[in-house]
Order: C-alpha cells, then structure tokens, then sequence
C-alpha cells in the first residue's frame, strides 16, 4: 500500500466524517500531507448523509494517527479485506459516475466480479410473498444463463431470494451492505453473507467495524443501482428502500424494470406505480435481456 492511500484509508475511519469533509480535505491538500498532523478538533465531523459513522469506541481518538485505527487497518489483510479507494484501478468506473461515490469500497470475496458485465441490480420488498418468490424462480434462471451478475442488498425477503437463487444456478453475485462487514445485518442473513463472502463477493463503503445506522440502508442503496447497468424491482410498497434504488438509477440514466403485481396486494403498489412511470413490464427474462446484452 503506498503512502498516500494508506493516509486517505487512515481519513476514512474518523468517526462521522462527511463524505463533503473528505472533499474539501482532498482539495485543500491533495497529498494529504497533514492528515496524520491535524488534531480531531480541526477536523469538521457530519453524520448527516453519507457521512462515515463507526463504532464509538474510536471517538477517544485525539489524531488520525492514532494507532487503533492503523491496528484495524493492519488486521483486513489478515481477514482477506480489501480496500478499494475511488483512486485505484480496481473501482468500477460505472460507480464514479453517480452523485457522491463512496470514497472506498471494503469488499471480501472475489473482488474480479467489480469487472464482470453486465450487472443487474434487483431489490424488493422485505415481505417476499409467494409471488415474488415464484417470480424470481421463473426469470432467473434465463437471466444466469446469459451470465447477467445479480447485485442486491442482502436484505430479508427479495435481496436474500435473489443473492440465493443465484448461487443456485451457479450465477454470480454481490451484495452490497448497510454498516460494515463485521457487523452483518439482519443476523439471519449471517450464513448467507459468510458463504457470499467465501465464494462472490460482499461490499460496504463503511470500514469493518461500523455499526449499521438507520441511514447506511438507505445511502447504500445508491451503491447497488450505481454498480448496475439496470434496476429490477420486485415487489415494493409506496415508501420502500427499493423504490429510492429506483430513484437512484433513474437519476444515474440507468434502466429501470419493474415485476407488475396484483393491485390489491400493498407489496406491488410502489412496482405498479413505477410502471406507470416509464419503467419496464417484466414478465420474463427477455423483457430485460434485450435491454442489458443489446443497448
């Protein structure tokens, strides 16, 4: 690791730096050559979003040169962590394009799978019902055969459905986590994401020990449509986290799909609408095929 991404990973653990911090920071002095000089106090802290929020017991800290963080950072090689910054050859290029990429992806896995094209993103809602289930089991097997990457939020419900169906098929997959890869959430999904760890691949923007907060959810969702070429929604109420994907993807330019549902049932409301918005029917596999392979 040279210097200089050694001092900007260092940067990137301060509790509740904001990502406008780290900008302002890098403009100020590129090199980064005062980092570990300057004291907490100079340093401006923002937990609004995306900002960078870890566990509390880094808040003691009195400069960046502190050694438990250069200990953390010593420990993700020993864990088979990865730290990919937004200035190394590794960082998806696609990524870079959306509003306020994270400044660094911590990823364990196969990290050649941030290469593979292309990639669709596929979210929905937590209370998978029987039709989403039986949606993914009809259009993914179509979507793998064509080597489509399936990039979700291992979530309860449709997220954990699609990562699962997946490595079924023998697919590939990434899922991207709210807080940071020691602190898996929901639990359940534990052995879900230790497998996806071992044999694909898991992001975070957040480093290892950070804790979820009830904002990560929904910041990271601008990570899994920012990776992807398109975005599938299966199943989603009015006000759900997949319908801000949605958003997230329209914003980027990217292509949004959308499973239509029954209209008495409140889990297809928000897919419905989306519908009717512009964004594409999906009744098989085809539907999203010709948009990903043939643009």
């Amino acid at each position: 690791m040279d210097e200089f991404k050694e001092k900007f990973i260092h940067l990137l653990h301060y509790p509740n730096i904001s990502w406008k911090t780290v900008f302002q920071m890098l403009k100020k002095d590129p090199s980064l050559q005062s980092v570990y000089r300057a004291p907490i106090s100079t340093i401006p802290s923002n937990p609004i979003y995306p900002a960078v929020s870890h566990d509390s017991s880094l808040t003691s800290v009195t400069s960046f040169s502190s050694e438990s963080i250069h200990e953390q950072i010593r420990q993700y090689k020993t864990n088979d962590i990865s730290v990919i910054t937004i200035f190394d050859k590794e960082y998806p290029r696609v990524l870079k394009e959306i509003y306020q990429p994270p400044w660094a992806l911590y990823a364990k896995g196969d990290i050649a799978l941030l290469d593979k094209e292309p990639k669709l993103a596929v979210v929905g809602s937590r209370q998978a019902t029987p039709y989403g289930k039986k949606a993914i089991r009809h259009i993914f097997p179509d979507l793998i055969q064509q080597d489509i990457l399936i990039v979700s939020g291992l979530a309860t419900g449709i997220d954990a459905l699609a990562h699962e169906e997946t490595i079924k098929l023998d697919g590939k997959t990434i899922g991207v986590i709210a807080g940071g890869l020691y602190h898996i959430y929901p639990k359940e999904n534990l052995p879900l994401a230790v497998k996806m760890m071992q044999t694909q691949l898991v992001l975070s923007e957040y480093p290892p020990d950070t804790k979820p907060l009830r904002w990560h959810f929904p910041a990271r969702n601008r990570i899994i449509s920012g990776l992807s070429t398109g975005t599938f929604i299966i199943e989603a109420k009015r006000k759900s986290g997949s319908l801000i994907t949605a958003n997230y993807a329209v914003h980027e330019g990217r292509d949004v799909f959308s499973l239509p549902g029954s209209i008495f049932n409140p889990c297809s409301e928000g897919a419905n609408e989306l519908i009717q918005q512009g964004a594409k029917l999906v009744i098989c596999a085809k539907d999203i095929l010709e948009e990903l392979k043939y643009p």
